[in-house]
C-alpha cells in the first residue's frame, strides 16, 4: 500500500516537519509513504474572485498531474464529510480491499480546491468546522491516518 500526501504550498517551520517526519516514520510499516509538495500561487493582496479562481485552477493543474487514475483520493475540504476515527479507518480499509494501490491525501492552499479536483475525490473528508493553517493540518492529518492504520491493525493506539 503506498500513502501520498499531496499539498499546495512549501512546508516551512521545522517543528512541523518533525512532527510529519515522526508519523512518515511509523507509518512505513503499512507501506510507502510519500510527501508530494505542488507550488502554489502568488496570490496578490487584494484579488478578485475571479483571480482567486484562476490560481485555484493553475493549483489544480499540478494536483492531477500528481493523481494516479486507479488512487484512491481523500480530499480536505471544510464542507466534507466528518467521521470517527473508527469510520476513517473503515473507509481506508475498504478502499485497500478495493484494489486501489495508492490512498492519496489532498490538501490544498490557502484559497481552498478547484471543483475540479474535489470532484475527482473518493471522499471529501473534514476534521471540524474549524479552520486550521493548511501547514498543520499536514501534522494533523498524517497522525489521523497513522491512528486508522493502528485502528486497523487492532491497536490500542487510539484509545
Amino acid at each position: 500500500m503506498k500513502i501520498k500526501i499531496l499539498t499546495v504550498g512549501k512546508l516551512k517551520e521545522d517543528y512541523l516537519k518533525k512532527g510529519i517526519a515522526e508519523y512518515a516514520k511509523r507509518l512505513n510499516r503499512f507501506g510507502t509513504v510519500e510527501m508530494v509538495e505542488v507550488p502554489d500561487e502568488k496570490t496578490p493582496e487584494k484579488a478578485s474572485a475571479a483571480e482567486n479562481q484562476q490560481i485555484m485552477a493553475k493549483e489544480a493543474e499540478r494536483i492531477q498531474g500528481k493523481i494516479g487514475e486507479r488512487d484512491f483520493v481523500v480530499v480536505l475540504a471544510i464542507e466534507g464529510k466528518e467521521l470517527a476515527s473508527e469510520d476513517f479507518a473503515q473507509k481506508l480499509e475498504a478502499a485497500k480491499n478495493t484494489g486501489h494501490g495508492t490512498l492519496t491525501f489532498i490538501i490544498g492552499g490557502s484559497l481552498g480546491l478547484d471543483p475540479a479536483i474535489k470532484k475527482r475525490a473518493n471522499l471529501l473528508l473534514s476534521f471540524g468546522r474549524l479552520t486550521l493553517p493548511h501547514q498543520l493540518m499536514r501534522l494533523v492529518l498524517v497522525e489521523q491516518i497513522y491512528r486508522a492504520m493502528m485502528i486497523s491493525a487492532g491497536s490500542t493506539y487510539h484509545k
